[in-house]
Parts: structure tokens; sequence; C-alpha cells
């Protein structure tokens, strides 16, 4: 098929050829209409026999394209030209993860990244329903930024003849199905049909190989793989690689299990678990008992040669023997630090107006740190409980659980600013660094990055190449259009109404100071999005200026994640683009991976389309970034109640009332769970507690109508309706929430008329539709199924 380099196939030029193997042979093309590199699979002749199997395979080809996630190659085109199938993919540049298994066993840390992403990668597209069948080796590459990429999701299927038995192989270890056999799972072997659990099997054989150097399950003739990997136990990674962790171990083997009840029932269930073991200080590993000995005899043998306890330390710390001359000079675990916190730092000016600047560039700095996708920053709205706070740093580490904080101050005097920071490693307590900068006002960015750089490079973080450049930027503002810009900042982060109106005007005279700052544009956006929520405007009123703020600071910047995250926002819920905002929430992950309230809203948008298994992991990602917020803690369990998983969101919602009793939002989700499984009492109990705590909102309120109608007091139920309709003359209240209470009643004519009244008014709350057990009584009908669709949730 060399023949093909240099010809074209519909607007595709072959350049070369790149790889082969079951599903074909694989080139580079040049897209001519899109000017992008792309893969081109060219199928092998036999595989699509007929226009029938051809039409079949497009069909399925255009389902796995809506396949769009961070780890998992995308699929973009399928055509037939000369008789020649070919599929047309994301062209990803690096190597294999077989070429790196060949290099020798990988570190735990990086056994657990790539893990992490793998996982990711496969629970995004097990939410869409299709499992991969072939997961290998072969079949992930390592991009040059270091993400994996997950290749073929679902062609093991496509192109699996379906007149084969799925017990046939060939010598080289293939079935005539789907599989490649060291890596397929018991039940594919057996000829049953292959679910989520066994592409998590697949993952578990690749990590292995990964950490241990050898295939889980080998052998010279496949008869003796498939006798392996049916009944026999694979050896311990632990004793093929001493160095990994008993916590590693157990998620390899809980992988590889043989009954598929055995293993991790959800990709993002083995995610969660590579993420926690990723972030802790043990994923070194212990040294192994013969470890001292080792020592011991080394110490002996250099005696015995005449060198001195003097010389001998000396030649330790020349030759740095077992890390000697990082335990004897401090250094020892500088590569252990993975996560840290930046406390509020210190207004040394004595003038309490600086309080903005100087928690600017706390933010600032969180902000610069966060974009690196190696370290977990905590955010900054966990940060701001510890500004005049007493504990020391050691507590303050264990309760955010990172590894070493940064604490400092900020003085602005005349043009010039003065930033002093430290490095404290938490465990055991130890300055690892400290500087002070000097600079002009003009020059704050720069310093900001300068600051952390310095950081990253004391700690050895690996930035990749887009970070390195990021945090060597030489970027110069307008003094007072970033002064203006603090300010709003500052007030928007306090949420109230009030606050909300100065930080527009002062993101407003930022822009008048500089009309091209692109952070005050994102400003606006923000301050515009977030009315309906916190002062009840219309979404028609606001989010189109939200939509025009934040289009113009993305033409200026492109590299803002807040302008994206913000953006995503706006597409998901006044738009109800889904697709758009999920490219933009993966945009501003990609920029921000540290970012605890995109990943929040990213959660909320992900369980708003049923990917509850994503949007929970998302959500734990939230909570180790921003350990501290109650919002995030309790919708963890709104997202189980939409998820239907009621023993855990319960679970969830009173561990969040043990820690704040007074929180309304955990006593309004606690009445969700409890009306749900039939605690009535409990639930109009907690529903009512909502009510008075919220101070009548009017969320809270239609609940509490809605449960006094499914228990029978219609009487209440008419109350809470005519309370909403009363406000809904003075204030914008939701026609949603007029719905919920009719739905409760039974007037099913009267709650889709509230709805379509909703989906004129474009209400934010229609998201939850597709997800909210309390709308199923309307599910059947054609109104409600056609409302969904208008609003581009799936049925």
């Amino acid at each position: 098929m060399d023949s093909l380099i240099g010809k074209s196939f519909s607007r595709y030029r072959v350049l070369e050829r790149i790889g082969a193997g079951g599903m074909g042979v694989v080139y580079r093309a040049l897209d001519e209409r899109l000017n992008r590199d792309v893969a081109m699979k060219v199928l092998p002749p036999d595989v699509l026999a007929d226009e029938g199997a051809r039409n079949r395979f497009r069909k399925e080809a255009l389902a796995l394209s809506k396949l769009n996630h961070p780890n998992v190659a995308t699929i973009h085109d399928f055509d037939t030209q000369e008789g020649i199938d070919f599929l047309v993919m994301e062209y990803v540049a690096g190597e294999m993860v077989n070429e790196r298994a060949r290099a020798g066993r990988l570190p735990e840390r990086e056994v657990s990244r790539l893990g992490v992403q793998l996982a990711e990668g496969l629970a995004a597209a097990h939410a869409q329903g299709v499992i991969h069948r072939d997961l290998k080796p072969g079949n992930l590459r390592l991009a040059p930024d270091g993400r994996l990429k997950i290749l073929d999701f679902g062609l093991a299927k496509l192109v699996a003849p379906s007149t084969q038995d799925a017990q046939t192989m060939t010598a080289t270890g293939t079935t005539a199905q789907a599989g490649t056999l060291p890596y397929m799972a018991p039940e594919q072997l057996l000829g049953e049909p292959a679910d989520a659990r066994s592409d998590i099997w697949a993952a578990g054989t690749v990590l292995y190989e990964l950490a241990t150097g050898q295939m889980a399950f080998h052998g010279d003739l496949a008869s003796q793989v498939t006798n392996s990997i049916l009944h026999e136990a694979p050896v311990t990674p632990r004793a093929l690689n001493a160095r990994i962790t008993p916590d590693l171990e157990r998620v390899l083997l809980k992988c590889l299990e043989k009954d598929p009840e055995n293993r991790y029932q959800s990709a993002a269930e083995l995610a969660v678990d590579l993420r926690r073991l990723g972030a802790s200080t043990a994923s070194q590993g212990a040294p192994t008992s013969k470890a001292p000995a080792r020592r011991k005899g080394i110490r002996r043998g250099l005696i015995a040669a005449g060198i001195s306890a003097v010389g001998l330390a000396a030649l330790l710390v020349g030759l740095n023997v077992g890390g000697f001359r990082e335990r004897v000079f401090g250094g020892m675990g500088l590569h252990r630090i993975k996560s840290l916190a930046v406390l509020p730092l210190a207004n040394i000016s004595g003038d309490p107006e600086q309080e903005y600047f100087v928690d600017g560039m706390t933010e600032a700095l969180i902000t610069d740190l966060a974009q690196i996708a190696a370290l977990r920053v905590i955010s900054h709205t966990s940060v701001l409980e510890y500004r005049a706070t007493k504990k020391r740093l050691p507590e303050i580490a264990r309760e955010l659980g990172v590894d070493a904080v940064v604490e400092g101050s900020a003085l602005r005097s005349g043009g010039r600013i003065r930033i002093t920071a430290k490095l404290i490693r938490a465990k055991p307590e130890q300055n690892l660094w400290s500087k002070s900068y000097d600079r002009d006002l003009h020059d704050v960015l720069t310093l900001q990055s300068e600051v952390a750089r310095a950081v990253a490079e004391e700690i050895r973080v690996k930035l990749n190449p887009l970070e390195e450049r990021r945090l060597r930027r030489v970027a110069r503002v307008n003094p007072e259009a970033h002064d203006a810009y603090l300010r709003g900042r500052y007030y928007w982060n306090k949420g109230e109404p009030d606050d909300l109106e100065k930080a527009k005007r002062y993101f407003q005279d930022a822009l008048e100071k500089d009309p091209l700052y692109a952070p005050a544009y994102a400003g606006l956006a923000d301050y515009y999005s977030v009315l309906p929520f916190y002062t009840g405007a219309r979404p028609d009123d606001v989010f189109p200026q939200a939509k025009a703020a934040v289009t113009k600071a993305l033409e200026l910047d492109e590299s803002l994640s807040e302008a994206h995250g913000s953006l995503a926002y706006i597409l998901a819920y006044y738009e109800w683009n889904w697709d758009g905002a999920g490219k933009e929430f993966e945009r501003a992950l990609e920029l921000n991976p540290n970012d605890a309230t995109l990943r929040h809203r990213y959660s909320r948008y992900l369980s708003s389309l049923g990917r509850v298994d994503e949007a929970l992991t998302q959500m734990a990602r939230a909570r180790e970034l921003d350990p501290l917020s109650l919002i995030i803690k309790a919708n963890v369990g709104v997202i189980r109640y939409f998820g239907r998983q009621y023993d855990q969101a319960r679970e969830q919602m009173m561990a969040v009332l043990r820690e704040s009793p007074d929180f309304s939002v955990a006593h309004w989700g606690l009445g969700l769970v409890y009306e749900q499984t039939a605690r009535n009492r409990e639930a109009l109990a907690e529903f009512e507690k909502a009510v008075a705590l919220s101070h009548r909102g009017a969320n809270s309120v239609a609940s509490l109508g809605h449960a006094y109608a499914v228990n029978g007091n219609r009487e209440g139920a008419q109350k809470a309706l005519g309370e909403l309709r009363e406000r809904a003359k003075k204030e914008p209240i939701s026609a949603f929430q007029i719905a919920l209470v009719n739905v409760g009643l039974g007037d099913k004519d009267a709650a889709l008329a509230a709805l379509e009244e909703a989906y004129r008014e474009r209400s934010t709350l229609l998201t939850y539709l597709k997800m909210d057990p309390r709308f199923d009584p309307l599910r059947g009908d054609p109104r409600f199924q056609d409302l969904l669709r208008r609003i581009g949730l799936p049925a």
C-alpha cells in the first residue's frame, strides 16, 4: 500500500506511512481543506464486503465521531474511493506506549499519571455507551506534551466479522473478532459480551506492563496465554518490581480480577484511585528490607579498606549514595512535593485599602502555579480561610492535604511593587527557599510569572513546553487598568448584589484605561453570567452581554482559561450548545487544570447530560483543589441524586451537615433524597429547614410545595404555588419552579405549560430536566420529549 503515498483521497493527500496492524495501515495525511495533519487508516479490503456493511460502518463511525475528550483520539471522517475504504482520525504525534514499555518499567508516579488519563478517557467513552474492546499499548500514544491518547476507540467492533467465533485465535495472539490476546479479558475469550469492565481489565494489563516491565499474561503459544488469562493469577507486581507500593499493587490486581463483578465497576472509579495514588507522598515506594543490610555492607567494606568515618561521609555525599546528600543538607524529598497551597500574602502597607491589591497578587500567583498540570494547587477560596489564622503551617498543610505551602507579603508603593515569598515544606517543617522581588508596576505580570517559575524550579516539578512558555512570559500592563481589574475581582469574589455592581464599575473602568485589556472583558462576562443566580436577572437580559464580553476577551487573548470557562458556561446554560460547551470546558481545563470552580461547573454540565461517573470524577478533583468548599461537597450529593445513587447521596449530605448544620443547600439536597426514598416526614422537615435558612429561596419553596403535593397535602402545595406566583409579579421567578409544584399535584398540562414558559425565558434550570427524578411523571409525554430535544438534551 506504499503506492498510496502522494495520492489524494477526497480532500486528503497521503504523506507517509506511520503504522500498520490488524485493522489496517495508517498514514499521515494532509487535510487540504482545513490545512491540518490527520491520521488516515486504510481498512483491509475484505473488512467491508458490500455496500450494506459500508453503510453500517459509516453510521457507527459517525456515532464514534461524537466522542470528544482530551484523552481520546477523535474520528473525523469515513469515505470510500477507488475501492479503498478509509477512516480519517485526529493525528497525534509522539511515541506509542508499547515503545515506551520496551524501554523498561516506568516510575510509579508516571504509571499513575498515565493511568489517570487512560481511565478518564475510558470513562468518557463508556458514558456514551462505547467500549474499546482492543485496548493495548499499541493503541495508546503519548503526545509530546505528555498527554495520553487512546486510539482506535470502538473500531474493534466495527471491523470485526460478525460471523466469526470470538474464541478463534491466530498464533500471533489476535482474535478473529475483537481484541488482542494478551490483553483480552476472560469474558471476551469465552465469547461473552464485552462491557466497560472488559476495558478496565485491559487497562490493568497495560499499567501492569508499564509498572513491572513484563506482560501480566504471556506464553509461547496462544493456548498458554489463554489458559493463563482464564485460570492463573498474575505474578504479584511487587515480586517483579520491589519499588511498587502496596497501593498500586492493589489497584492493578483489582483491575485483573477474573470475575468482572470483582473489578472496578467503572473507569471513573479507577481514575479516582489512581489520582489519589499519584497525589500520595508514598508513590516513590519504600526501600526494601534489604537496603539497610546493603548499606551496612558498603560501610564495613569501606572501613576495612581504611576509609575513616569522615572520609566515608564525604564519599557518601559526593556519590549521593541512597540520597545521603539530600538527607544531610535538607533536600530529601523535594521531588515528593506534588501539591501546595499559596497562603494569603500579608498586606504590610498598613493600609486596609490595599487589601484588594494583595488579595489580587495571591490569586494571580495561585493562577500561574495552577497552570502546571503536574502540580496540585489549592484554590483561592480555600486558602482565604487562613488569612488571619494562628494555626501552624504543618496543621494547615494537613487540613488542605498538601506537601508544602508558599507564604509571603506584598507591598505596593508609588509605581513599584515588592513581593517576598517563602516555600516551606510541611513535614518535616523546613524553609526550602525564600526570595524578594522588586519591580515596576508595569511589569507585574512578569513578576508573577517569575515567582511561580522559581517555585516550580525549586520543587523540581516537570513543566511541559506550553507551561514553560507561559511562565517565561514578558508582558507589560497599564498599571491603572490592572489596578481597576484587581478591585473588580475583589468585589466580584464577594458575590453580594451590591458588590457585583461595584465589580462591574471597576471592570468598565479598567477598559476605559486600556480598551485592549482582555482580563477586564472576562471579568465583565463573569459579572453578567452570574446575575440570574445572585439577583434574579432574566437570562435574555444578561447572557447576550456576557457572550459579547467573553468573545472580545478571547479575541484579545485566546489563552485566558477563565474566559473559556465563562464561554462554556454561557453555551451550556443559556444557548444549550452542549457540544460547544464541552469543547470550551476542555480547553479551559487544558489551560488551567487546577481551577476548582471550573471543574465544579464542568461536573454540573456532565451531570446534566447524564454522564454521572464523569461528573463525579471531575467533582472529586474539584474537592481536592478546594477542600473547604461546602457547595462543592453538597453538589457531590446532588449529582449522586441525579444518578439515583440515593444511599451515597444521603451519606454525602449528612457529612456536609455534620460540618455545617445551617447550610441550606445540604438540607435541600437531603430533602430530595428522602423524598425519593419515601421517607416523607424527614423530607418535609429538611425542605422546611432549607426554606428558613435560604430566606424563602424560590428553589426551596418550590421543592417544599412539590413534597407537600406528593404527600397528599394539596393545601400546602397550593399555598407554595400561590407564593411563587405572587412573587413572580415583583421579582424574576423561573416558571420552572411553578412547573415543579404542578408535577407534584399531578397537573401535567399545567406543568408542561409552565415548562414551555421556562423555555421561552431560557431558564437555566431547564438543564436539570433530563436527570431530576421529580419529573419522571412527564417523561412518557411527547411534549416533554420534544422539550428535551429542543434543549438539546438526550432523552
